[in-house]
């Protein structure tokens, strides 16, 4: 791994200009967990060894290369396997959009199926998607799309590295992915609702295959004491950690977790001020935090938190969370000594973010589209007082105007005899 991660730099510093061939990057969801972080990795480098093109094959994570640390278990994990922290690649290194215009770039999504708003002038150049959140992607003819809604995207990668080319697994790489299947399906356990036979069958054959892998439970207690290390960071890097953006309309939410229960989160110095200059400094207008902890039985305990400014938006939100139906989240509200957050106690502990974000799209959407249609009402409304004529000014003493009905027709004949009346009138007049 560290010799094709040092092949990427030199070749992305040697490429730099408008020449040279293309690249083909492999990006992950912006959230860069520990999975997304992986399957990059892993299947980059199974890109350069199978893919056929002259393109340069590079592992990108999408995140800024200062928020690497806040990702404790992600670091914990490049550590155990001894790679190089300096070697990887992150989004500021390159300029995709610019790659895109000279149309040298394809893209493959690994760990999400959609691009956010921010990248949308990116579409183009997507080819593949492997993935396993809930589809979301318009079927084309340009783009694979493998989106199987397992435990762990590190899953789906190992299997294609397994069918097209098990060759180039070794004991670093084999460690990467197991680590971060164990993790993401909680150490196996049946009861946290996260494993799939399939997490298991690949999990299982990489044991078999490198039985110098750590103990399964040793592995997984460090990598999740790891990730729930939060011991100095401050609210903004509790929130930076592990989220995802979701934007609809006027709407930009951030959807963090927190590794914390939500008392000890509410219980923060400042915590209001804090999340509103957090909300303020990014451009977000509504916040939504879950928060995860463990009980002994290895069960997740999650309860969730929404901060916003606006009431309306907070019980908006609040309305749609409470009343989602796929999947119900079971939600018991629960006080908080904070006037812009409203919290909740989650009953569906199965229900991870992964299941939260297409509720919260869904509300973004259904917001978006009732915004429009009133939008277009009033401007029907509009149209159609512009079209109708003024109504005819009425007489104050009649029902109506004597010229509703236009001018009244007199013909010639009619003519001749008024004259001729008012003509004999005139002569009878004169007469003595």
């Amino acid at each position: 791994m560290e010799t094709f991660l040092t092949s990427c730099q030199e070749a992305l510093e040697a490429n730099r200009g408008d020449g040279g061939p293309g690249f083909h990057v492999v990006l992950g969801n912006e959230a860069c967990d520990m999975d997304s972080m992986v399957s990059v990795m892993a299947y980059a480098y199974f890109l350069s060894k199978t893919l056929n093109t002259n393109a340069v094959v590079l592992p990108v994570l999408n995140i800024p290369r200062s928020q690497l640390a806040l990702r404790t278990d992600n670091v914990f994990l490049l550590r155990q396997s001894g790679v190089p922290q300096d070697l990887l690649l992150f989004r500021e290194q390159l300029d995709l959009l610019q790659l895109q215009r000279t149309g040298r770039l394809a893209l493959t999504l690994v760990d999400h199926n959609v691009l956010p708003s921010s990248d949308q002038d990116l579409e183009g150049a997507v080819v593949e998607v492997i993935d396993h959140h809930l589809l979301e992607r318009e079927p084309s003819s340009s783009c694979q799309v493998t989106v199987e809604m397992v435990g762990s995207c590190a899953t789906l990668v190992t299997e294609r590295i397994v069918q097209k080319a098990p060759e180039i697994l070794d004991p670093q790489l084999a460690l990467l992915l197991y680590g971060t299947i164990v993790l993401d399906c909680v150490n196996m356990a049946p009861e946290a609702g996260k494993v799939t036979p399939k997490d298991s069958q690949h999990a299982a054959q990489l044991e078999t295959r490198f039985p110098g892998l750590p103990p399964r439970g040793a592995l997984f207690q460090s990598l999740q004491n790891a990730r729930f290390d939060v011991s100095g960071l401050s609210t903004e890097q509790m929130l930076l950690k592990d989220m995802k953006v979701v934007t609809g309309g006027e709407l930009h939410l951030a959807v963090s977790v927190i590794y914390l229960t939500l008392e000890a989160f509410l219980q923060r110095a400042d915590l209001e001020q804090d999340l509103s200059a957090f909300c303020v400094e990014h451009g977000y207008n509504m916040l939504l935090a879950m928060t995860i902890s463990f009980k002994d039985n290895k069960e997740p305990f999650r309860q969730l938190a929404i901060f916003s400014h606006s009431a309306l938006c907070r019980e908006e939100m609040s309305q749609a969370l409470e009343q989602a139906r796929n999947p119900a989240l079971s939600l018991c509200p629960i006080s908080t000594p904070h006037s812009h957050i409203k919290a909740y106690l989650q009953g569906n502990t199965q229900a991870s973010r992964k299941k939260l974000l297409p509720i919260v799209k869904d509300f973004l959407k259904e917001r978006e589209q009732d915004g429009c249609r009133g939008n277009q009402d009033k401007e029907e409304e509009e149209e159609e007082e512009d079209s109708q004529f003024p109504p005819t000014p009425m007489n104050s003493l009649v029902e109506g105007c004597p010229l509703d009905n236009g001018l009244p027709r007199i013909s010639a004949q009619a003519l001749e005899e008024k004259f001729s009346k008012m003509a004999d009138q005139e002569e009878r007049t004169r007469s003595p």
